[in-house]
Order: C-alpha cells, then sequence, then structure tokens
C-alpha cells in the first residue's frame, strides 16, 4: 500500500459518504472535497471529515495534494470530471457508469492509457468472498457452463412520487440497466470467466413522470442472453420490486454442480449437485486463496456491502503505486458496461437480438 494517499471527493451525497469511509479504512489522508455548491461543499466536508471544502472542481483536480479523485456526481458529469482529473495528473475513482455514452467511455479508457495512470470504476460485488469463491469453483470444476438465472431487484423506486435525479437526463438513456444491471452483467461475466455475445431484451417505463418531473430512462429490463461457451441465460433486472431492497442474485449451472450467490446473503455460497445441496459458510480456511484474502473480519463476525467496497479501495490505492491486484475494476470494465447498456437499449427500441462482441 501507498504510504498515503491523498483522496479528494467530488460530490457529498451518499456514494461520497461510501468512499469516504474506503477510503479513510485504507489508510488515506481525506484531503479535500468539492460539491454542487460552497454552501454543499462545506456542509459534506464537515459531516465526512474531510479537511477542506473546495470551491469548486477546478480546484479539486489542482490542488497538489489530491493523489487520487473520487468522482461521486450525477452520472452525465462523470466523464468530463474523469477525463479532467486524469489531464490533471490523478488517479481516478469513477462511480459508474464511467459515462453515459459509449464513445465518451472509449475516450476515458484511451486518455488513462495514454496518461498511464489508475482509473477504477466500483464494481464492488466482485469484493464480496463468496462471489470470488464461486468464480474459482467455476474455474476449478473444468464442466461447461450450462445456463445462467440472474436477477437485480430494488423498489426504492416504486411510486409515482419517487423522483430522484437519475430518472431524469442527468441519469442517462438508462437507469434501471446502467445503475444496477451493470453491476450484475459485470458479476455474470466475472463468475463465469465467459463473455455475453448477445442480447434480446424487453424495457419498461412505468410512469411518464416522478414526482412532478419528466422520466427519461427505463424502470424495469428483461434481458435474454448469450455467453461465449452457448450457455443461455435470463436477467430481470427492477426498481419496481416491491420488498426488495438490493436482491442482486446469481445462479451459474455446470455440469456438475449450481452455484447461487445472493447479495443479501453475503456470507454464505449454496452449491446445488444432483446428490443434494449445501450452504458453503465465508469460513477461511476452506475458501480459495483469493477469497480468502479478502475476508477482512474472522468468519463469524458479518461481512457486508461497506467491507466489499473497502476492499475495492484499497485495492485501486495499491494499484497506484503499481500492484497488479486479482480482479480489480477498470475503465475498460466500465466501457464494457457501457457497451452493454448501449446493446440492451437498441435491443429493446428495436426488438432484435444486439451483438456484444468484447473488445480489450
Amino acid at each position: 500500500m501507498p504510504s498515503e494517499v491523498g483522496a479528494g471527493f467530488v460530490g457529498g451525497g451518499f456514494m461520497a459518504r461510501v468512499h469516504s469511509r474506503a477510503a479513510r479504512a485504507a489508510g488515506a489522508r481525506l484531503t479535500a472535497l468539492s460539491s454542487s455548491s460552497a454552501e454543499r461543499a462545506s456542509s459534506a466536508a464537515a459531516e465526512l471529515d474531510v479537511e477542506r471544502a473546495l470551491a469548486g472542481f477546478d480546484a479539486l483536480v489542482a490542488d497538489p495534494d489530491v493523489d487520487v479523485v473520487h468522482v461521486c456526481t450525477p452520472n452525465a458529469q462523470h466523464a468530463g470530471q474523469a477525463l479532467a482529473a486524469l489531464a490533471a495528473g490523478k488517479h481516478v475513482v469513477c462511480e459508474k457508469p464511467i459515462a453515459t455514452t459509449a464513445a465518451d467511455a472509449e475516450g476515458l479508457v484511451r486518455a488513462r492509457d495514454d496518461a498511464g495512470l489508475v482509473g477504477a470504476v466500483p464494481f464492488v460485488y466482485r469484493y464480496h468472498p463468496m462471489v470470488r469463491e464461486a468464480r474459482a469453483r467455476v474455474a476449478a470444476g473444468g464442466e461447461a457452463v450450462l445456463s445462467v438465472d440472474a436477477a437485480y431487484l430494488q423498489d426504492w423506486l416504486l411510486g409515482e412520487d419517487d423522483g430522484n435525479w437519475r430518472a431524469g437526463s442527468d441519469g442517462g438513456a438508462s437507469r434501471a440497466f446502467a445503475d444496477i444491471g451493470s453491476h450484475l452483467f459485470d458479476l455474470i461475466e466475472f463468475v463465469t470467466g465467459e463473455r455475453v455475445t448477445r442480447v434480446s431484451a424487453l424495457t419498461r417505463t412505468v410512469f411518464d413522470e416522478r414526482a412532478g418531473q419528466p422520466v427519461s430512462n427505463e424502470d424495469i429490463a428483461a434481458v435474454l442472453f448469450q455467453l461465449s461457451g452457448g450457455a443461455p441465460g435470463t436477467a430481470l433486472v427492477s426498481q419496481m420490486a416491491a420488498g426488495r431492497k438490493n436482491g442482486l442474485t446469481l445462479e451459474v449451472h455446470t455440469g456438475d454442480a449450481a452455484y447461487r450467490f445472493e447479495q443479501e446473503r453475503p456470507e454464505e455460497l449454496w452449491i446445488g449437485r444432483r446428490d443434494g445441496a449445501l450452504l458453503l459458510p465465508r469460513e477461511e480456511g476452506i475458501l480459495s486463496s483469493d477469497a480468502a484474502r479478502l475476508c477482512r473480519v474472522p468468519s463469524g463476525h458479518p461481512m457486508g456491502y461497506q467491507d466489499a467496497f473497502n476492499a475495492f479501495v484499497a485495492d485501486a490505492y495499491a494499484a497506484t503505486i503499481g500492484a497488479e491486484p486479482e480482479g480489480l475494476p477498470t475503465f475498460r470494465d466500465g466501457l464494457r458496461a457501457a457497451r452493454l447498456t448501449e446493446a440492451v437499449i437498441a435491443s429493446a427500441r428495436d426488438g432484435v437480438w444486439v451483438d456484444t462482441p468484447f473488445e480489450n
């Protein structure tokens, strides 16, 4: 780990709270914060115990004490702010989607490559130990993936009066899929070790307005897909599934076993076989090395979302001094998510299968 990273944050909302906790856990100095106004920046900096509030984003990226910029603003601002931070010589941890178009995401990847800096995107569900265990077992099993059943269900936008900036133009052309479906499909490819090669999608926007504001994107997406090895898969993504708070589930079927991870029950992995099934607990001594390294607390002491986020940020910071952490999601993974999002939206719009070739 670097001796002391100077972390700067743009944005002062929920995600800035999560990022700042993770930065502090990784031993960073919480140096500066900018937000939508000087007043908001001052309030957020005080709440998050960041050393100083800055008048604007330009001051943040110019600050010599900031080594890594955490971009935690509305989606439409991500690409421009990440580009500016890279141009100023800063490493970047950018919330997803890293851009609202694949073209802009491609520009970010090029800029990161040219700058030789870290560009990381928090697909943090990769950092649950039991996700890594599922990945290791699928890879070690030697059996082909036969099918995939997946879902990401929430209910925080169930009602017509449930408004949020993500539903408007600041959220981009896609909401449900870009916001949470991107996490799900990142896990599908990460755990199976295969790529989604084509998609057929249906989307639905239930309300034309939310809290009196026009809605620009979808509430629900249902996606039929195929993996590079030929396996079919289904995925349902919804922000209007009553009672579901963060119901991310992934079940992968191979020739000898099935593996099911549920984000709301992250301490276990369901393993199904023809002669029975079991729940594998998070016990470091029986896990693969990749899963075991992410066990931040002893078995029996529950780990969750913030622990996964902390591990992701620690890996991102380690990368700033030349480490190559296994499974660190980078801007290339953010570009992949942008391309998959555009394929889903195009498929739903045109009623056709859309190919999703993978490019490095």
